[in-house]
């Protein structure tokens, strides 16, 4: 349970600083991405992911719509070379309120450092931390579907999939 809703929180954070009307977006291809969590419980986990214009469009118009749903503020913004994203957002019974940074050219390279803490703590834990450092690999694989994220031990998933059987 704890780690399905941590990782909604920060994929609300990435997918909703990325709908800024001027943030940088990603290049189309192969992208690597490292996350890594500190905390009470330190975790690191790296994925692959084929990226278009279209399935990134699709991520950016999914959290906006939970950002409807779940936050109160989901304020975006650029700052210098940075998109900075604070929210307060409503998971369960827990507040999740968060800063993210994120900097890079987005053609080849990005970070992000994520602060989240939790009012009442989620499953004992008050405060998480979490780095997401993504690179451009090249060309998707053949026969790599757009959007399909290929996860730690080879297990392979694509959001768009769950998104049209949602509807």
């Amino acid at each position: 349970m704890r780690l399905p809703v941590l990782t909604a929180a920060t994929l609300l954070a990435v997918a909703t600083a990325t709908t800024a009307a001027d943030a940088p977006r990603r290049k189309s291809g192969l992208w690597e991405i490292t996350n890594a969590m500190g905390g009470m419980h330190p975790m690191t986990h790296t994925i692959q992911q084929c990226v278009d214009e279209k399935t990134d469009k699709l991520m950016d118009q999914t959290g906006q719509r939970e950002s409807e749903r779940h936050c109160s503020k989901n304020e975006i913004r650029r700052e210098g070379g940075k998109v900075i994203s604070d929210s307060v957002c409503k998971f369960d019974k827990t507040t999740a309120t968060t800063h993210a940074e994120f900097s890079g050219d987005f053609g080849g390279n990005y970070r992000g450092d994520i602060r989240t803490s939790y009012n009442p703590p989620m499953h004992g834990m008050k405060d998480m931390q979490m780095s997401i450092t993504a690179k451009w690999l090249g060309p998707c694989r053949p026969g790599q579907k757009p959007g399909e994220i290929v996860m730690p031990g080879g297990m392979k998933i694509n959001p768009q999939d769950y998104q049209q059987r949602a509807r």
